[in-house]
């Protein structure tokens, strides 16, 4: 059962005044004040727990007994069957010569009021390459710089007019994983273009070659840039196969997405940065930051930011290159 949070009356409630009215003697204009209630509120309880005891006490639906006006359920089911045949509400209530809104109501009801409800719900698709570099996720986060207003409503939990700032200008995370064994490699670049992509796969390439790693595959979203004759160019040159995943369905690239989640929460949103006040509107081609995530990651040049090492199903952040870039708005 579930009580309003500012209801005054909850089950123990009812019982003490009802027993304080029976048992001890109080009027019920005494119980109705010490209960915060009115005395025709009080009165109610305690006819039922003079008629019933405990039980009497438990909430009890409030739909009538008798409801001539409901549709009949041999309507309700002839709704439900061509439901499952794929009507649409529309259809059904010109074919049932019935108003759209109850057939749409009936259908909410029931649980059918989505078409995508008559579906089976689909299985976890969990995979695993077995092999290090058979298969390498990449995916793109776009974050904004903290303007000259500060941090953002994640930060400070204030939203509205005035509370933006405008021409802040933004940032790109790019980040890849191997399927195999989650060693992870992230750049912060200025942009998410072809020409920026296919650099940032270059120099991902070489930083998984230098651990042993040869990338075989490469799956990415259907962003414009991976779309790209530049990029399938790129991609042939480097004798890599390039997969998309199916529009719309993100959890196809599920290993990057949750990557990316994680990055957010242990660093871009991990702590408050200031902003600085010469920053460039955006990073210097080339100024990037790089790190990787390995379980067995060198100990390397730590930020000083609490947030930048965090760890994640024993995954241990190490930053191995930084250079100066504007910090991120505490908000997308």
């Amino acid at each position: 059962m579930q009580l309003h949070g500012n209801a005054a009356l909850t089950p123990n409630q009812r019982l003490r005044l009802a027993r304080r009215v029976v048992e001890e003697g109080w009027s019920l204009a005494e119980a109705a004040e010490a209960a915060e209630v009115s005395e025709r509120t009080a009165r109610e309880w305690v006819d039922r727990y003079r008629a019933e005891g405990e039980a009497g006490l438990v909430d009890r639906c409030s739909a009538p007994n008798s409801q001539p006006g409901a549709t009949p359920e041999d309507r309700v089911a002839a709704i439900a069957a061509l439901r499952r045949v794929r009507f649409t509400g529309q259809e059904i209530a010109l074919t049932l010569g019935m108003a759209l809104s109850t057939v749409q109501g009936i259908l909410t009801r029931i649980g059918l009021g989505k078409l995508s409800r008559l579906e089976p719900p689909e299985p976890p698709n969990r995979y695993e390459r077995k092999r290090p570099g058979e298969l390498l996720h990449i995916d793109v986060k776009k974050l904004g710089r903290i303007g000259h207003r500060g941090a953002g409503h994640r930060a400070t939990g204030k939203r509205g007019p005035g509370r933006r700032s405008r021409g802040a200008g933004w940032e790109f995370v790019h980040i890849c994983v191997d399927d195999a064994t989650r060693l992870a490699y992230v750049e912060l670049l200025p942009d998410e273009r072809a020409a920026t992509c296919i650099g940032f796969l270059r120099r991902a390439l070489r930083f998984y070659a230098a651990r042993g790693i040869r990338v075989e595959r490469l799956m990415t979203d259907n962003g414009s840039a991976y779309r790209s004759k530049l990029h399938a160019l790129a991609c042939r040159t480097l004798r890599i196969k390039h997969i998309r995943t199916r529009p719309y369905r993100p959890r196809t690239n599920g290993k990057a997405e949750r990557f990316i989640r994680t990055l957010l929460a242990g660093w871009a949103y991990g702590a408050i940065y200031a902003p600085r006040p010469n920053a460039p509107a955006r990073c210097p081609t080339g100024s990037t930051t790089t790190t990787h995530a390995d379980h067995t990651a060198p100990s390397a040049t730590r930020r000083p930011w609490s947030a930048s090492r965090r760890s994640s199903r024993g995954t241990t952040w190490s930053v191995l290159t930084a250079s100066p870039a504007s910090e991120r708005e505490s908000g997308d």
